[in-house]
């Protein structure tokens, strides 16, 4: 027997190889326990139309479809059926893909442990270049009536398996399988039931401790792989040592797209200060730099800190930083790098000896500001070029924008609202009142400049009233 549980060989046709647009149209399901073998296959209206190079490759056509059930219907049958087994396939990612699709539009988790036969066949065959199903079905000589039907096709599979069974011989089969199912260890202490819940989802999670302390928020486009494999890595998050006994339960928000789930990621590591983030991203005095045109002819930088001016509505504001001594640096390497006065940049107090320059004069580093030789128009003139790249980008839109993600296999779309570059809040698409606060923060703002540098093809800009 070469599964200690039961399995199921899956076999899908769809109208297209989109995982979010295409429709399955066929299935076919051979459910394994031990020796005993259940068939089932049928086909599905797409409720779309199936592309004619679709229908001459499969030999499915719109009219054999068109009086078939939905997947809807037939959901609440299939789901038990699939339930607890380890599920085969070639190219697991494409089937296993398209049916949880189908279940998450009806409103229903599809959760598996799943198996490669590609994977396998590599591992098995590795003298062989192609491991496609055609050169499988080719090379061990199997006998099908209808390839390119779902449950031919997963017919060639089981033959796959005992060809290889009598060729190599079970035990390196058992071998072979084990190889590729290989997943990461949890660490001694770390119940296994902690991870069996955790959506294969995009989302935010949390890793709790003893008396409910917040010990990691991550977020991940498949939770359950994510926190398994961070678990596995010696128990460590970041470079700090968890010990896996510490983790008391994990808990999980599922997102729609990427921005919403930064934003959310953002709000909880300043709400819960988990203990094994990075500090800088939990705790900041966000400050930037802005020019004063009032003491003499140079211009003269000063750290201005956002919980003493609205930075979402003042111009002329140059790096977001998270704390004064960031900033500091930061001219100390605009001066360096431009040949500029550290002590006219305020970076450096010189002695009040007459005529002593800073310290980069001496080094060649300053053309000499400091002691007159360079005059204040053209140090003004380098240290505005220096400073250009990082001017903090103005509101171009006339009001709140709403950013909406939208999720192609549900069709639900939640909006996350800013203004002046400052997160409002999120709701569900054109619905409700928003309750946050503006409040400037350098993380969104870095967050939303990028996301407005390159959208996701998944969402879109809404101007609000």
């Amino acid at each position: 027997m070469l599964f200690d549980i039961p399995w199921a060989i899956v076999d899908l046709e769809t109208t297209g190889g989109h995982i979010g647009r295409d429709r399955i149209t066929e299935i076919g399901l051979i459910l394994l326990d031990g020796e005993e073998q259940q068939r089932y296959e049928t086909l599905v209206n797409p409720l779309q139309p199936i592309p004619p190079f679709i229908e001459n490759m499969t030999g499915i056509s719109n009219s054999m479809v068109e009086t078939t059930a939905p997947f809807s219907t037939i959901a609440a049958d299939l789901l038990p059926m699939l339930q607890g087994r380890l599920l085969l396939a070639h190219n697991v990612r494409f089937d296993y893909g398209f049916l949880r699709n189908e279940f998450r539009r009806v409103g229903l988790r599809l959760q598996n442990a799943t198996l490669c036969t590609v994977k396998l066949s590599r591992r098995l065959y590795p003298q062989h270049f192609k491991h496609n199903l055609d050169s499988i079905i080719q090379r061990h000589g199997l006998q099908l009536p209808d390839r390119h039907r779902a449950m031919a096709d997963a017919e060639a599979l089981l033959l796959f398996l005992q060809a290889a069974c009598a060729e190599l011989g079970e035990a390196a089969v058992k071998e072979a399988i084990r190889y590729v199912l290989a997943q990461p260890e949890l660490p001694p202490g770390v119940d296994a039931a902690l991870v069996d819940d955790l959506p294969d989802l995009p989302g935010v999670y949390t890793v709790w401790g003893e008396d409910e302390q917040a010990l990691y928020v991550g977020r991940a486009s498949n939770v359950r792989a994510k926190v398994v494999s961070q678990l596995a890595q010696d128990g460590k998050y970041g470079k700090q040592p968890v010990i896996g006994r510490t983790v008391r339960r994990i808990s999980c928000q599922e997102t729609i797209g990427d921005l919403g789930a930064a934003l959310l990621e953002q709000q909880l590591l300043r709400q819960l200060k988990p203990f094994y983030n990075h500090r800088s991203r939990l705790v900041s005095e966000v400050c930037s730099i802005q020019l004063d045109h009032g003491h003499g002819e140079f211009l003269r930088p000063m750290i201005v800190m956002a919980e003493q001016l609205d930075f979402s509505r003042t111009a002329d504001l140059y790096g977001l930083f998270r704390s004064p001594k960031e900033a500091r640096k930061a001219l100390a390497d605009i001066a360096n790098g431009h040949g500029l006065c550290q002590a006219v940049l305020g970076v450096e107090t010189v002695t009040t000896r007459k005529g002593a320059g800073c310290v980069a004069l001496k080094g060649g580093r300053c053309r000499g500001a400091c002691v007159g030789r360079e005059a204040a128009p053209s140090h003004n003139m380098r240290l505005l070029q220096a400073l250009t790249r990082l001017r903090i980008k103005a509101w171009e839109f006339p009001g709140p924008l709403a950013v909406v993600e939208t999720d192609e296999v549900t069709g639900s779309a939640i909006e996350h609202v800013f203004d002046q570059w400052c997160y409002l809040g999120s709701r569900p698409a054109g619905e409700g009142s928003l309750q946050g606060s503006p409040c400037f923060d350098i993380d969104t703002y870095k967050l939303l400049d990028a996301y407005l540098k390159k959208p996701n093809p998944n969402s879109s800009l809404r101007l609000l009233s």
